[in-house]
């Protein structure tokens, strides 16, 4: 167990299996696209009257994916919202299965999201459904809705795990 995110020891951060780095760098690509595609769009429309119109599905789907990537940065930091008013003024006993019963509600919503975001880019693939804008097939953003749903969930049942132990 010395192997546990080598990187972010002493850092503050939580002791994860998985780097956290993976998330921030995705989220990080994700914005750095979405800021160059943003500038692009902007210099053409002011120099040739023209407007890149196509971008603007591109820049949706990168602003869901780097939602996405950082909501699983934050779950695995334990960032996820609470009445910190209320909850910090509980006994210790209580505040920790306040944590757990907050962090088993994600569990079950993201594997719902999981499941239906699967079901729901499945449909979109079968039946052949396109982008109105460019014509793209749509399964190609939705499929990124269950697979990062799912990264969601891992990180939110290694908090899960945590809590449980005592270690966070």
């Amino acid at each position: 167990m010395a192997d546990l995110c080598d990187p972010d020891r002493g850092s503050g951060r939580p002791k994860t299996r998985v780097p956290l780095k993976i998330e921030e760098t995705l989220a990080a690509a994700a914005i750095a696209l979405l800021a160059l595609l943003t500038f692009a769009n902007v210099v053409v429309r002011y120099a040739t009257d023209f407007s890149f119109a196509f971008t603007e599905e591109f820049s949706i789907f990168l602003m869901v994916l780097m939602t996405l990537f950082g909501a699983s940065s934050v779950m695995a930091k334990n960032g996820h919202l609470n009445i910190a008013y209320f909850v910090d003024r509980l006994s210790p006993r209580r505040r920790r299965r306040i944590r757990l019963t907050a962090t088993g509600a994600v569990i079950v919503t993201f594997a719902m999201l999981t499941v239906l975001g699967g079901m729901m880019a499945w449909d979109e693939y079968r039946y052949e459904v396109t982008s109105p804008g460019l014509g793209i097939p749509t399964w190609i953003y939705t499929v990124w809705l269950p697979i990062l749903s799912l990264a969601i969930l891992g990180r939110a049942v290694g908090l899960f795990i945590r809590i449980r132990r005592g270690q966070d």
